[in-house]
């Protein structure tokens, strides 16, 4: 008895690992085609970009929020020392950070998601972003200050300097295998346990789901919006759920934040806006019972 139930899980596991090495394999080259053009927008518009946030005043929150939509992998880390020296305010910085979309557009793409459903995402994190933005613009002001360094001379990074195909293909394969991680992970839960059980660990039918989903938006790293993004795609988290993950999710631009702003109490406060925006924003999407 214990030959054939282990042979069944040996036959089941290999099932499990071939079918996430075909889709990684398939989205190989959708990847690549993303990145390449996302690493193409960001070594062309991203001292564009630096240069209108710094200019752009008391719309910083709609700029930064129009702006964080592009996925730009830095713009969001370059923010982090555009606040630290005082060029752009608190809700800009919020915006950015909210509206930033990481690696969920090349993902969603990759995955054959409906470009309806990409663009709507996209879109509620903006509007989200943006309202926060002011509303937090209105409640604190911050000092001015107009001496900055850019962000690369500051960290000492090399990332300007680096060819957009040798870019583009470093991140592709980072990201292939996060999501090949993930997926097997997945596919293994999906496989014995369920979608519904899934779903169930993940809190998608409970009030709670935005709370989990907002705490895993914040680890700072793209694995992030990839867990949230496969997660929704797989049906195990709400929409409210991947809009708190994701409205919540900035990469690293927080560990940037608390690197170059010494002000802890202002780092903290800032990590608790975006985490009670995320979940507010989850619950309500959900009590209205949105779907896209």
């Amino acid at each position: 008895m214990c030959y054939n139930l282990f042979g069944n899980l040996g036959g089941n596991m290999i099932d499990v690992i071939k079918d996430t090495l075909l889709d990684g394999i398939r989205l190989l080259p959708f990847l690549f085609i993303a990145f390449f053009a996302i690493e193409y927008i960001e070594h062309k518009l991203s001292d564009k970009s630096k240069e209108t946030i710094k200019k752009s005043g008391k719309f910083g929150p709609l700029l930064g929020g129009i702006l964080g939509m592009v996925p730009q992998c830095g713009f969001s880390s370059a923010a982090s020392n555009l606040f630290a020296t005082k060029i752009i305010t608190s809700g800009t910085l919020i915006a950015i950070y909210l509206s930033t979309t990481d690696e969920m557009i090349p993902i969603l793409l990759s995955e054959g998601a409906d470009m309806g459903i990409v663009i709507k995402l996209v879109l509620i994190q903006a509007v989200i972003a943006v309202i926060a933005g002011f509303v937090i613009d209105l409640i604190f002001k911050n000092k001015k200050n107009e001496q900055i360094e850019d962000f690369c001379e500051h960290e000492h990074c090399d990332c300007e300097h680096e060819s957009i195909l040798v870019s583009a293909i470093k991140h592709t394969l980072n990201i292939l295998l996060f999501i090949m991680i993930i997926s097997f992970v997945l596919n293994i839960g999906l496989y014995y346990l369920g979608e519904e059980s899934l779903a169930n660990l993940f809190l998608k039918n409970s009030f709670f789901g935005p709370f989990i989903a907002s705490i895993v938006g914040l680890i700072p790293n793209c694995a992030a919006s990839v867990v949230l993004t496969e997660l929704y795609l797989n049906n195990a988290i709400t929409l409210g759920s991947v809009i708190a993950g994701l409205l919540t999710g900035s990469g690293v631009a927080i560990l940037v934040l608390f690197r170059v702003n010494k002000n802890l109490k202002e780092n903290l406060s800032i990590v608790a806006a975006i985490y009670a925006i995320g979940v507010i924003s989850g619950i309500i999407i959900d009590m209205l019972k949105l779907s896209i």
